[in-house]
């Protein structure tokens, strides 16, 4: 279903403990420098951050290795292809990111799981050499007088090109500009522009995060256990669509953390655990379901302000999770997303849960494509029931929205 087709509440539950953890390792492989970064963590997994700058000559690909003191593991990688034995990590680059300048950085990250602590490493290689974060010459200095031919007229560049504001393959051109004239012409009564709670708006508002809360709108129990899984499902799955924007077009976030903040339930006693890490609301029930604090929800409050919220600003929530008993199919909007409970709970660990990425599109305000198809295309994440994975089609028709929108946020 489209944006803002339901009224429905949202409610947000808390992500965990260790957010935000930075360790910075100084690093030279002829020079580099580190950045490791937790920006979430929550009961036996997390996700970690990882920048690479360069300080020495112009690299052609990248190595990074590492130990984990802790006995980590890792489940999820994505800019980098990760290897791990034992304790030993090596990420190397892909095909697109291998070429780092004099003084720019490359970044990764990855989803990981942990047992009792999760220590940051501290010391990491570049290509074989430990970085110290000041730059070592390879080579002692010349005992022979310098070549006498000029230098270059022109320096060579010390930062990469910068990426293109809009350039998407030729073949997708066309069907690009069908779709947002589609979309022009049909949201809104034909007034896009004028709406203004698109999870762009949700998100930028936020600088840089999303909070949800989880309506769970079934009869069933939930352990602490399942309520971490599905808080880290969550976030897997809403990764791969920011991860869409990286680098692109002045997008301004390398990460964005998502939050669970709270949880709706009839009955308190279906909740198996006792730590205060999320709000509870219980027996709250709207369009017969449970339902997360009014003042506390962005649909509700489209201002961006939470006077009324028990928890105050910090615990408001954006979205809604509607994991709803015996539900088939889905649905989505400026509230949140919805799904069968049954088929969420089946899928935490899939690598793609593509009912609730559908969905999650329309957040952001793709279109449903029930009745027609862009020329040339075929079978993309947004075409219902044609893909299972978020395709370069669905990518460019996500850009596209921020293309169209991000003046708005003075970009």
């Amino acid at each position: 279903m489209k944006r803002a087709v339901l009224t429905a509440g949202v409610a947000a539950v808390a992500v965990a403990a260790g957010i935000g953890t930075t360790v910075v390792a100084q690093a030279a492989a002829a020079g580099c420098r580190v950045t490791y970064s937790v920006p979430s963590q929550w009961s036996g997994g997390f996700t970690a951050n990882v920048s690479i700058t360069n300080l020495g000559d112009p690299l052609t690909s990248w190595r990074l290795t590492w130990a984990f003191p802790s006995g980590q593991s890792i489940t999820q990688a994505w800019n980098a292809t990760v290897t791990q034995s034992g304790s030993q990590v090596a990420a190397a680059n892909m095909s697109y990111n291998g070429s780092v300048a004099t003084n720019a950085s490359v970044s990764f990250g990855f989803n990981g799981q942990f047992s009792t602590t999760n220590t940051s490493p501290t010391s990491f290689a570049v290509n074989g050499t430990t970085c110290t974060g000041s730059v070592t010459p390879t080579t002692g200095a010349p005992t022979t007088a310098p070549p006498t031919t000029a230098p270059p007229t022109t320096a060579p560049p010390t930062t990469p090109p910068p990426t293109s504001g809009w350039n998407p393959p030729s073949n997708l051109v066309q069907p690009l500009n069908e779709v947002w004239t589609h979309q022009e012409q049909t949201y809104n009564n034909g007034n896009l522009y004028g709406f203004r709670n698109y999870g762009w708006d949700q998100l930028l508002a936020n600088r840089g995060y999303i909070n949800y809360c989880v309506r769970w709108d079934s009869s069933a129990s939930v352990t602490a256990t399942q309520r971490d899984q599905i808080h880290a499902a969550l976030q897997r799955q809403y990764k791969k669509w920011m991860d869409v924007m990286v680098g692109h077009n002045n997008w301004p976030y390398t990460d964005v953390p998502v939050r669970v903040v709270g949880w709706a339930v009839r009955d308190r006693a279906q909740l198996q655990w006792s730590d205060t890490s999320v709000d509870i609301y219980v027996n709250n029930i709207r369009e017969n379901a449970p339902q997360c604090s009014e003042p506390c929800g962005r649909f509700f409050n489209q201002g961006g302000t939470y006077p009324n919220c028990p928890g105050g600003a910090a615990r408001h929530y954006d979205h809604s999770l509607w994991l709803t008993a015996g539900f088939g199919g889905g649905a989505g909007g400026d509230w949140g997303q919805r799904v069968g409970s049954e088929y969420f709970m089946g899928a935490l660990n899939s690598d793609n849960i593509h009912i609730f990425l559908h969905e999650l599109g329309h957040t952001y305000g793709l279109d449903d494509f029930y009745d027609w198809t862009p020329t040339g295309q075929c079978c993309f994440i947004m075409k219902a029931g044609s893909a299972s994975t978020i395709t370069e089609f669905d990518k460019w028709m996500f850009r596209d929205w921020w293309r169209h929108l991000k003046s708005r946020y003075g970009y």
